[in-house]
């Protein structure tokens, strides 16, 4: 006969029904995994395909949710039809002809001073910014905690232009008594490194190649009666100049740097060439009108040309350092401003944003922008959307 005495100490049900909650925490935890898993499986696929995946699971760890960071006022300041915009960081830089101000994250005040410029100009790079006035005698070079360089030029001297390249190198372009331009460099420290003095040309702008492997001048003559700009390269260890190379049927606009090469902007075509003064590229605009222009993004610049010199109808192109076309948009509508940064172009409609790729695919858009009147674009796909007394941001 069978034993149905059931046994109250050796009893072992208290055991199956703490080991269920167990489980369920524990399948929870795995789902939780799997999951985890499977999120990083798609960013890591889409960041192999276009690199933009990476940039998504940044924009998550740093700002949460779209719906909290996007559509709230992040940086307010005075307005002004004067206003210049650089972005540093998660910093905001703005200049206007009577301010220069760095605003944080919160919206909050880091630096500011007053200046007084009739032509304020705004030029960021390595993690900084220069601040100056075109034709005027100050300027201000500053990082995201505040000034780092200001320089004063007499009134027979003054700023013609200035550029940061993406190692903090500074070069100062300016007028110089006896001669037709100058040149001055500074390293990423801020320190003076080299002076170039131009007696036989006009200088009209000029960069500095990587960490002072060379120094672009864009220089301005006259051959056979018609304006002719020019490239010259020198070391900054040596006085005289390397190479140079012409830049030929149109005036160089800006002087920057794609994909490992020098880049012109000109009023008929972009130009590549190396730093031995090598011309290996170029992509001219077919009679087309330059519009506006960018050369910040990864890889390629972007420039919007107009059919005719008046009007909206035209293309969007973006180039590569080889000067072939990585995308082209025809565009029938106007638009108010365009900035590249990192693998995106930000393209500002009057009554959406569209962030485009390289390719000019779409990657997000935005529409209700009416009261937005400028763009910047950060690397990490997201964008700041300036109206005339607050920028606000937004995350794809």
């Amino acid at each position: 006969m069978a034993d149905t005495t059931k046994d109250i100490w050796n009893d072992n049900d208290g055991e199956e029904e703490e080991k269920k909650p167990r489980r369920k925490k524990l399948r929870g935890f795995l789902i939780f995994l799997l999951t985890l898993v499977a999120v990083l499986g798609v960013v890591v696929f889409a960041a192999y395909r276009d690199g933009t995946g990476f940039d998504v699971l940044r924009r998550y760890l740093n700002y949460g949710s779209v719906e909290k960071a996007g559509g709230e006022s992040v940086y307010d300041y005075d307005a002004s039809a004067s206003n210049r915009f650089a972005v540093l960081g998660d910093r905001l830089v703005v200049l206007s002809d009577t301010r220069l101000r760095i605003l944080n994250a919160s919206g909050g005040e880091v630096w500011s001073t007053a200046v007084n410029m009739s032509a304020p100009a705004l030029h960021s790079g390595g993690g900084k910014a220069v601040a100056y006035d075109v034709g005027g005698t100050v300027l201000y070079v500053v990082d995201q905690n505040g000034e780092v360089l200001s320089l004063t030029a007499s009134e027979e001297e003054p700023f013609i232009s200035a550029t940061l390249n993406g190692d903090g190198w500074l070069a100062v372009t300016a007028k110089l008594k006896g001669y037709k331009g100058c040149v001055r460099v500074y390293d990423s420290d801020m320190e003076e490194t080299f002076l170039f003095r131009s007696s036989r040309r006009f200088v009209t702008d000029a960069w500095v190649a990587g960490k002072g492997g060379a120094l672009a001048a864009v220089t301005l003559g006259q051959e056979n009666g018609t304006f002719v700009s020019n490239v010259v390269l020198y070391r900054l260890t040596e006085e005289e100049p390397y190479g140079n190379y012409d830049v030929e049927d149109g005036l160089v606009a800006a002087v920057g740097w794609v994909d490992g090469k020098l880049t012109t902007v000109s009023d008929t075509s972009l130009t590549f060439a190396d730093t031995k003064g090598t011309v290996e590229a170029s992509y001219s605009y077919s009679g087309a009108y330059l519009r506006e222009y960018d050369l910040n993004g990864d890889g390629f610049a972007a420039v919007l040309l107009n059919r005719y010199q008046s009007g909206s109808v035209g293309r969007l192109v973006t180039v590569a350092a080889d000067g072939t076309e990585l995308g082209s948009l025809d565009v029938s509508e106007e638009i108010q401003d365009i900035s590249a940064c990192g693998k995106y172009l930000a393209v500002l409609y009057l009554d959406r944003l569209v962030i485009y790729n390289p390719a000019l695919e779409t990657y997000a858009s935005l529409k209700g922008t009416e009261s937005v009147r400028g763009v910047l674009m950060r690397a990490d796909g997201s964008a700041l959307l300036m109206s005339s007394e607050s920028a606000k941001l937004f995350l794809p």
